[in-house]
């Protein structure tokens, strides 16, 4: 009887229980459209921070530069050594590290004996700048002045000289030089899941064994090997070691910041850096936990600075951030506005539909149906209403997200420095800027994506039901005042 009477009752009323539909289906498309997106500027920003953090690195701890002393020169210099030939050629290489302050890399097993610390991996941030070319000598001729004097030599005294020969002065001669920079890390060979290539998959050769931990091979970044024109096999040199590349390695995700990969220790020996790093990669037993695990390294030790995604997150700026910060807080507030909205809505249209059924519902209790009964066909009702509008806005609000992803709009983020001794972009291990210096910025760009994930269908399903109630609370219990004696009033 209820499930008939309920399906006569919606046919008749067919205009009005579109229009309740309709209005929660806006409102639940509106939430899963801002959810959706959403996540997508989670994913996009996880591809920021993870160009700069090893995949599943929660922290790094980094030692910021001290300042320089009063004096000193921070440029570079070069020295060549002198030929006596009319044409020589040079070449220099200048290693530095950068990333922040050399840390004793004992500081690596203190890290990861903290409480909290699942796994802790040392690396060294190398910038090599390499100055290779040519000086061509030049040549020193005099020049002949002609005049007269009172006392010249040629003249003897009282004579008068005709010609005098000048300073020499050098001609031709010159110099022509290549500048070449890029940027080596040291990795720890025997924990490759942590640091700088754990952003990175090998695509053509192989990765570091653990018994490489001196050895003289390479792995390059994919865009390095192909402005070096290098392949696996390929040799070079980095301060007159010669390297041979085994591998070419392919970001996760945006452009990696470092073009070389050589074993630690082979790192400190370019850089004259034994027993140090510049970058200590942590990861934390329990993610959840990573503001407590920075807290305790901070405090037992001094001197480090601990930046976490969050921090690395804050620094992220561009239209990423924009659309970000309006999809978290004006979207969702928009949404959550547009949602109560729908729901008085429906309410309200649920509550005039009823009184404008008194002669029914009078009727009906005259007949015997108790006060309990009527408020169940009206709540049968709008459960029903609210269901086909949970359905309708399902399926526009997954129109809505299939187009954002179809037509994947492209989104800019720079980043910047946390201050905190990192480098390019800011990241602990970064790329060209040092500490003590303006970090070079990194624009990157992505493209948004908006997924759906089963946790919003759920939500959107639970709004649609959520909606259904109150509306039929609210005209169930105008149904259930209704009096018998009402439908005899509305008789004309």
């Amino acid at each position: 009887m209820f499930g008939i009477y309920l399906k006569r009752e919606l046919g008749r009323r067919k205009k009005a229980a579109l229009v309740i539909a309709m209005g929660l289906a806006l409102g639940i498309a509106l939430v899963i459209t801002v959810n959706s997106v959403s996540a997508g500027m989670n994913q996009a920003q996880d591809k920021v921070l993870k160009s700069l953090y090893g995949l599943g690195t929660d922290m790094t701890v980094t030692k910021a530069q001290s300042a320089p002393k009063a004096g000193s020169s921070q440029g570079p210099s070069f020295k060549f050594g002198a030929t006596s030939s009319s044409s020589s050629s040079q070449s220099s290489d200048r290693v530095n590290t950068q990333g922040g302050q050399a840390l004793a890399s004992s500081l690596v097993t203190k890290v990861g004996s903290q409480k909290g610390v699942s796994t802790a991996v040392g690396a060294l941030t190398l910038n090599v700048t390499k100055v290779d070319g040519s000086f061509t000598q030049g040549k020193a001729k005099s020049s002949t002045t002609s005049g007269s004097s009172g006392s010249s030599q040629q003249g003897g005294p009282g004579g008068s000289g005709t010609s005098s020969t000048g300073a020499p002065q050098v001609q031709g001669g010159g110099a022509n030089f290549n500048v070449n920079s890029y940027s080596v890390a040291g990795i720890d060979v025997t924990n490759q899941t942590l640091g700088p290539l754990s952003t990175s998959k090998i695509t053509t050769g192989k990765t570091f064994t653990t018994a490489q931990t001196n050895a003289k091979v390479a792995i390059v970044s994919k865009s390095y090997a192909k402005t070096k024109k290098y392949k696996v096999g390929s040799t070079f040199k980095i301060s007159s070691t010669k390297f041979t590349v085994i591998g070419i390695a392919t970001p996760n995700s945006s452009e990696s910041t470092i073009d070389v990969y050589v074993p630690l220790k082979q790192a400190q020996t370019l850089s004259d850096s034994k027993n140090k790093v510049t970058t200590i990669y942590v990861k934390a037993t329990d993610s959840k936990q990573i503001s407590a695990v920075k807290t305790t390294i901070q405090k037992n030790i001094s001197g480090t600075t601990v930046t976490t995604s969050a921090d690395l997150a804050s620094t992220v700026s561009g239209s990423l951030s924009t659309a970000s910060n309006l999809a978290t807080s004006v979207g969702k507030w928009l949404s959550i506005a547009v949602l109560i909205a729908a729901f008085l809505v429906a309410a309200l249209l649920t509550s005039s539909a009823v009184s404008r059924r008194v002669r029914e519902f009078g009727t009906l209790k005259a007949l015997g149906w108790p006060s309990r009964r009527v408020t169940r066909q009206v709540v049968g009702e709008s459960m029903v209403n609210g269901l086909i509008g949970g359905g309708l806005g399902i399926a526009l609000g997954l129109l809505a997200a299939y187009t954002v992803t179809a037509i994947s709009p492209k989104l800019t983020a720079q980043l910047g420095s946390t201050g905190g001794g990192g480098g390019q972009g800011g990241g602990p291990g970064g790329g060209q800027g040092g500490p003590g210096q303006q970090a070079t910025s990194n624009t990157l760009e992505i493209a948004l994506n908006a997924p759906v994930s089963l946790t919003t269908i759920a939500l959107a399903v639970g709004l649609a039901v959520t909606g259904g109630l109150i509306a039929g609370a609210m005209g169930g219990w105008r149904a259930s005042r209704m009096r018998p004696a009402d439908a005899l009033r509305s008789v004309s």
